[in-house]
């Protein structure tokens, strides 16, 4: 149990999602570290179809991902996708 601003939680307080590293891999894949220490692999190509990732379809552009504050970006912030996503959509990397 914790408490915040007065109120009593069942539950314990959980740490935000936040990639700590990032690295572009072939075939449209990303390899992401989480602040949790684990490290996924991300396929990327279903997402390329969505309007919003269809800059990405260009290899330069995809090869071009950074962090910031803790999220994956691109193209000067234009582009970004959430830490939870990735999380629960990444494989393990083995």
């Amino acid at each position: 149990m914790y408490v915040r601003d007065g109120i009593a939680y069942a539950e314990h307080p959980s740490t935000p999602i936040k990639v700590w590293g990032v690295r572009p891999l072939p075939d449209f894949k990303l390899w992401v570290r989480f602040n949790t220490g684990e490290a996924k692999v991300i396929d990327f190509k279903q997402l390329l179809n969505d309007a919003c990732f269809q800059p990405l379809r260009d290899p330069e552009v995809f090869r071009d991902v950074y962090i910031d504050y803790g999220c994956t970006v691109w193209k000067d912030g234009e582009i970004d996708i959430a830490p939870e996503y990735l999380y629960q959509k990444g494989v393990n990397e083995r």
